[in-house]
C-alpha cells in the first residue's frame, strides 16, 4: 500500500507538511479525549520522554527517523512524540523477529487473522490484495502454520507467540529499571483508559484493553 502511494504522494504534501499534519491531528485528538485529564499529561509526557534517553536505534529505521525529529515543548505533542518513537522502536524489532522467523509482511497479517482478528478487519487497512493474501495463506499452510480452514494451527500459534516474545525482548532496554517502568505505567494508565474508550474492543492493531493489562 505504501509502495503504491510513493512517490506521487509527495505531490500532495511534502514530508515536512505531512509530519506537521500528523502531529496536529494527534494533538487535537488527544486533547479532545483527555479534556478532563490534561493535568496528567505533562508528568506522563516527561516520564515517557525520559525513556527515550539512551534508546538504541541501530538497525531501526522508523524509530531512528522519528527519534531524529525535534522534541516538542507542548506536553501533549511531547507525549505523542515519545510514544511514537517507542512504538516504532518496538515495531522495528518486530520486523526483525518476523524476518528471523521467515515470515513476510502479508504472512504475518494472515497468521494473526487466523488467531483472533478477522480478515475483513485487517486486510483493508493493510492494503494487501486478495491474490497476495491467498498466496500468503498458501505458504503458511504449506509450512503447517495455518489449517485449510484459515485458522492458525498449534504450530502457528506457537510461532506467533515466539515472535511476540522476541519482539518484547528487543524492546525491553528502556524498561530494565522495573521501578521506572512501573512509574511510567502508572502515569500512563489514566491516559490509556481514556483513549481506549474510543477504540473498538477488537481493534486492527490488536491492542488489548488497559483494564485487563498486567504490570
Amino acid at each position: 500500500m505504501v509502495g503504491r502511494a510513493l512517490p506521487s504522494v509527495w505531490d500532495m504534501a511534502s514530508p515536512e507538511e505531512a509530519l506537521l499534519a500528523r502531529q496536529a491531528g494527534a494533538v487535537a485528538a488527544l486533547k479532545r479525549m483527555l479534556a478532563d485529564r490534561l493535568d496528567a499529561v505533562r508528568p506522563a509526557a516527561d516520564k515517557l520522554a525520559a525513556a527515550l534517553a539512551g534508546l538504541e536505534c541501530s538497525g531501526r529505521v522508523l524509530a531512528g527517523a522519528n527519534a531524529a525529529l525535534p522534541v516538542p515543548d507542548e506536553p501533549v505533542a511531547r507525549l505523542w512524540h515519545a510514544a511514537t518513537v517507542l512504538r516504532e522502536h518496538r515495531g522495528d524489532g518486530h520486523f526483525a523477529a518476523l524476518l528471523a522467523a521467515d515470515v513476510d509482511g502479508c504472512e504475518a497479517i494472515v497468521l494473526r487473522a487466523g488467531i483472533d482478528l478477522p480478515r475483513e478487519t485487517l486486510q483493508p487497512i493493510r492494503g494487501w490484495t486478495d491474490e497476495q493474501w491467498d498466496a500468503a495463506a498458501g505458504r503458511l499452510t504449506n509450512r503447517g502454520l495455518l489449517g485449510d480452514d484459515g485458522k492458525a494451527t498449534v504450530a502457528g500459534v506457537a510461532l506467533h507467540d515466539a515472535v511476540e516474545h522476541a519482539t518484547d525482548v528487543t524492546a525491553a532496554r528502556p524498561w530494565h529499571d522495573e521501578d521506572f517502568a512501573a512509574d511510567v505505567a502508572d502515569a500512563l494508565r489514566p491516559i490509556a483508559l481514556a483513549c481506549s474508550a474510543e477504540l473498538p474492543a477488537l481493534n486492527p492493531v490488536g491492542v488489548p484493553s488497559p483494564e485487563g493489562a498486567r504490570r
